[in-house]
């Protein structure tokens, strides 16, 4: 028998695009290096890949869950499972790797300690890690993108028939604007919700959260209420399961009866009698002020959520301005969501040009970097930047943050609008999908300069150029 040890792991971030894939490749590198056999299954945006079989979890000495997102532990049970984030795989996967397995080493000495408590114990440790407020944003975050980022594209389609094509019934534009506006976008703060609350109580908690939602969505209570609707019924949830006991052989009533009509029943009365005229009311002010905003205060906007952008490169802060353009679009405020956009393709972007024109700034490692960083900047894929900012924090993140906040009040000061969330270049050429599109490019290529001239004055010559 050999004594070579074995790993399963499991990577997942918001967004499921870049994070997921790098914790992957960070985790296999440093299996292979220290003679560790690992299998990595990753739930991305096109959903399971190399999902991790029966056997593969049965010869694991402990597993691995570097994830964002709410990740399930049911297939587990029996095994030691270290949880972190996504980003502590990408930073260290070859201490993580070392964490987990000497905790598996302690969990077998435990003799004496039944299986079952084992267990319990375990999932009671992994339920209180998963209780923070930002994961379990970003978990319902990340199942709503793909219904705007659909809607959104539909939407921009419709367009290329003429700005009011879509208003003539029957036409292929009405089709579109049917599909994009009245199901996709309406189901965006349903699913919001649904999944924070999923997130906080699992299974039970998606038709109190996804019906919360579709109130707030009714009472005009915007993206905002759908995150507390989601909160809420998340919570609710979860204190009605701790706290109603039924018998053994009613006990399979709980979550398909129970708790959804129960906890469904307090969150819809809450919204319609607390949390939605005082939520609807902010909202209205919030849309009110920025449809109203004078230059200043637009540019200034545009620079905050333009520095947020860059400031983590697709973590809380970036994910949160990110989260916050993507609710207003149900609002029809196009602005921010441009800036957004821009602001978080200027780093790789600015990265990408200060390695051509800067070269004995950088490593040969970051130049060949630059090149496929040109590609992540274009298709708004904010993490590109990451392995310059890990190799020099202090001159880099402040450099890009000083690119994207010029993009971003640039863009806000050119009154740009974007109808889609994403799809970075590729979307600017469809008509009407970008409003003052000349200015807006110019926005972009504004912030990529900036970035590009702050890299070359903060970081010096190497030695070895």
């Amino acid at each position: 028998m050999s004594d070579k040890k074995k790993i399963v792991a499991v990577t997942s971030c918001p967004t499921g695009i870049a994070h997921t894939y790098m914790a992957s490749e960070s985790l296999e590198e440093a299996a292979k290096k220290m003679n560790v056999d690992i299998s990595v299954e990753t739930q991305g945006s096109v959903g399971v890949e190399n999902e991790l079989s029966e056997q593969d979890i049965k010869e694991a000495d402990a597993v691995i869950i570097a994830a964002d997102t709410n990740v399930s532990h049911e297939r587990f049970v029996g095994k030691y499972i270290e949880e972190v984030a996504v980003a502590d795989a990408i930073n260290d996967a070859e201490a993580l790797i070392n964490k987990a397995l000497e905790g598996a080493e302690k969990g077998e000495v435990k003799e004496d300690v039944a299986l079952e408590a084992q267990v319990e114990d375990e999932k009671a440790k992994r339920k209180q890690k998963r209780t923070g407020a930002y994961k379990h944003l970003m978990t319902g975050v990340s199942f709503m993108l793909p219904f705007v980022v659909a809607g959104g594209l539909a939407i921009a389609i419709s367009f290329v028939f003429g700005i009011d094509a879509a208003e003539e019934s029957g036409t292929l534009a009405a089709a579109l604007m049917q599909i994009g506006g009245d199901a996709a976008f309406a189901l965006m703060v349903p699913i919001l919700a649904g999944y924070i609350s999923f997130s906080i109580a699992d299974r039970p908690g998606i038709a109190p959260g996804m019906i919360g939602g579709m109130m707030a969505s009714q009472l005009e209570a915007g993206f905002l209420g759908g995150i507390i609707a989601g909160f809420l019924a998340g919570y609710v949830t979860q204190f009605l399961k701790e706290k109603i006991s039924l018998p053994k052989n009613l006990e399979g009533l709980m979550p398909i009866l129970v708790l959804p009509f129960l906890a469904s029943l307090a969150v819809g009365l809450l919204m319609i009698y607390l949390i939605g005229p005082p939520v609807q009311a902010i909202m209205t002010g919030l849309e009110s002020w920025l449809q109203g905003m004078t230059d200043a205060n637009a540019a200034l906007l545009g620079l905050i959520l333009g520095a947020m952008m860059a400031f983590d490169m697709g973590g809380p802060v970036n994910k949160a301005a990110y989260t916050f353009g993507v609710g207003l679009l149900g609002s029809n405020i196009f602005a921010p969501m441009a800036a957004i956009m821009a602001a978080g393709m200027t780093p790789p972007l600015g990265l990408a040009l200060a390695t051509v024109l800067f070269k004995d700034r950088f490593t040969r490692q970051e130049i060949e970097a630059g090149k496929p960083a040109w590609v992540m900047g274009i298709s708004f894929i904010t993490e590109g930047a990451i392995p310059f900012a890990a190799a020099d924090p202090i001159r880099v993140i402040p450099s890009i943050m000083t690119g994207s906040a010029v993009t971003g009040a640039l863009s806000m000061l050119f009154g740009a609008g974007l109808r889609a969330p994403h799809g970075g270049i590729f979307v600017l050429p469809i008509p009407g999908v970008v409003t003052n599109l000349g200015l807006y490019a110019l926005a972009i290529v504004a912030g990529t300069i900036v970035t590009a001239l702050m890299l070359r004055i903060t970081k010096p010559k190497l030695k070895n150029a």
